[in-house]
């Protein structure tokens, strides 16, 4: 994360995602240095379940299926995905992540989230209540 610089658009395009909406500017700073910004077509598998988490992606664009222990989940446009598997030691990816419609999305690595909850509790509690959010749409 140090060094990294961030194009100057990108700070206005990530205030635009709830869980990044609420953070101070030097806060928002340390995201925008924190992630890649990544595109896929339509049908694009980003997660398989099993796997090793190494990343989340955060969706600026663009729909996500999730299928997830016999259900389908569809996300949008501010949600996140792959958050799980890098917020419990030793998991491994619970679902696939298959792109519903071409996606534009900030990728964010292990090792950047670690350092970014670390630093940033706003971001933790942003996405603690999107999860739970989430859990309650589910229910």
């Amino acid at each position: 994360m140090k060094g990294r610089v961030a194009p100057p658009d990108r700070l206005a395009r990530l205030r635009a995602i709830p869980i990044f909406a609420g953070l101070p500017d030097d806060s928002l700073a340390r995201v925008a240095a924190a992630v890649d910004e990544l595109e896929f077509p339509a049908g694009h598998v980003l997660i398989q379940p099993n796997e090793p988490g190494t990343g989340m992606f955060v969706l600026e664009d663009g729909a996500v299926t999730v299928e997830l222990r016999g259900r389908t989940l569809e996300l949008g446009a501010g949600e996140f995905v792959g958050e799980l598997s890098l917020l419990v030691p030793g998991a491994t990816r619970s679902g696939r992540v298959r792109t519903a419609a071409p996606v534009r999305c900030f990728a964010i690595g292990r090792r950047e989230l670690e350092e970014l909850l670390e630093s940033e509790p706003g971001l933790a509690l942003a996405m603690l209540r999107a999860l739970a959010a989430r859990l309650l749409r589910e229910a």
